[in-house]
C-alpha cells in the first residue's frame, strides 16, 4: 500500500510539473505587454460603462489563467475586452501567458 501511495504521489508531482512548464515565461512576458495594462496596476478599475475591478492576475495559478483565457474566447465569459484580446492568443500564447503570471506574483 506504501508503495502505491508513493507511485501516485510521484505521478502527481511530475504531471503538476509537466503542465507548469507548458508555458514559457518568457515569451509570456513578451505577449502579455497588453495585459499588464490593467492586471498589472494595482487597484485598476475599468473605466466602462460598466465600471468593475480588475483583478491582479499575477501570481495566479497558471491553469486557472489559461481556463479563463479559454473562455472568454469562446463566449462562456461575457466582458467584451477580455474576449477581443482573447481571440488573438492560441493556445500556446495563453500558456505562456500563464507561466508569466503564475512567476509574476512570487
Amino acid at each position: 500500500m506504501r508503495a502505491k501511495l508513493l507511485i501516485f504521489f510521484g505521478l502527481m508531482v511530475a504531471a503538476a510539473t509537466t503542465v507548469q512548464a507548458a508555458g514559457n515565461p518568457a515569451k509570456g512576458q513578451q505577449k502579455a505587454q497588453t495585459c499588464i495594462g490593467c492586471h498589472g496596476v494595482p487597484g485598476y478599475r475599468y473605466p466602462g460603462p460598466p465600471t468593475f475591478h480588475v483583478p491582479k492576475v499575477g501570481g495566479q495559478h497558471a491553469e486557472y489563467i489559461v481556463s479563463a483565457l479559454q473562455e472568454y474566447k469562446n463566449g462562456n465569459r461575457d466582458n467584451p475586452t477580455m474576449r477581443a484580446q482573447a481571440e488573438q492568443l492560441s493556445t500556446q500564447d495563453m500558456q505562456d501567458i500563464a507561466a508569466y503570471f503564475a512567476r509574476a506574483g512570487k
